[in-house]
């Protein structure tokens, strides 16, 4: 091969390597922790990802798992990093650069124990006066999957001299707490459990939140959206998309409802309110193409039927 061809094939293989790079990142891998909020907006990513072309694989998985499957680079995406509440989990990876944040997906949300208005109405207003409750409360307060950092930050607050001492949290599911907070409610019992929003619990209950725990709750926070190390170098094009998806807590509030409420499944909940709000699609899809480079909010809007 003369010097010539040599200097012009190199320059060709300079050429296709963005294009090479971005057929590589054809597959991207998303965590579901369970909660029905997660569930949805991590439902709406894979759809609108599928219909760019991109093969999709979304692993139920804890908190504190997702967080270390990132950090090792066995997972690549996260839609629910509540803060402040996961602040403690996190730190240590976006410390040494094995998380990445992309930016604030969800803004304004709660996160604190919950009481029924009745049993607020009582007196049961803040964390100090669950000791005047303790024996009404059968010493018990409901919390969501073992592991959950909420729950851990409850149980240390059981511990002698703590605002909980004497009280069991009793560890279970979103879907558990919740059943046990209806049958609570419906046979006038009082009862206390995590609470958070969005979700339809607060218009399916009559709920006011405890105040205390602001080290951990924090008043008013945030969910963000993470990936693990060099995600947005490898795959720019879903970079931006992640970067564009937004949601606000009526959004959530309306496809959880579906869910919860009307028993649909999750990616059936969120395609049809996804159909039924295609100008979601126009931010969403800002500078974003299909997986071969194609129109991507043309794409979109057909797999979604807008």
């Amino acid at each position: 091969m003369t010097l010539r061809s040599t200097l012009g094939a190199l320059a060709l293989l300079a050429g296709a390597a963005p294009a090479l790079a971005q057929e590589a990142c054809t597959s991207v891998s998303l965590s579901d922790v369970g909660w029905t909020d997660i569930t949805a907006t991590t439902s709406a990513a894979k759809q609108v990802l599928e219909a760019l072309g991109y093969d999709v694989n979304v692993q139920v998985l804890s908190v504190p798992v997702t967080f270390q499957a990132l950090s090792t680079g066995d997972l690549d995406v996260f839609l629910g990093n509540w803060m402040p509440s996961q602040q403690s989990a996190i730190q240590p990876y976006l410390d040494d650069g094995s998380i990445e944040t992309v930016g604030v997906n969800l803004e304004g949300t709660k996160y604190n124990l919950a009481v029924p208005t009745t049993l607020y109405e009582q007196g049961l207003k803040t964390y100090e006066d669950l000791a005047a409750f303790r024996d009404q409360l059968d010493g018990e307060i409901y919390g969501i999957e073992p592991g959950n950092e909420a729950n851990t930050y409850l149980i240390g607050l059981t511990e002698p001299g703590g605002p909980l001492e004497g009280f069991e949290i009793v560890e279970s599911s979103e879907q558990g707490m919740l059943a046990q907070v209806r049958r609570a409610v419906d046979s006038n019992k009082p009862v206390v459990f995590l609470g958070w929003a969005p979700h339809p619990m607060n218009a399916n209950f009559d709920i006011q939140y405890v105040e205390g725990g602001e080290d951990f709750f924090g008043s008013a926070g945030n969910v963000y959206t993470v990936t693990r190390k060099g995600f947005a170098a490898d795959c720019p094009n879903v970079a931006t998309l992640l970067q564009n998806m937004t949601f606000t807590l009526p959004m959530e509030n309306e496809m959880m409802g579906l869910i919860l409420d009307e028993g649909m499944e999750p990616d059936e909940a969120v395609k049809q309110w996804l159909a039924a709000h295609p100008e979601t699609f126009d931010a969403w899809l800002q500078g974003v193409t299909t997986v071969d480079g194609g129109d991507g909010l043309a794409a979109v809007q057909s797999a979604m039927g807008s």
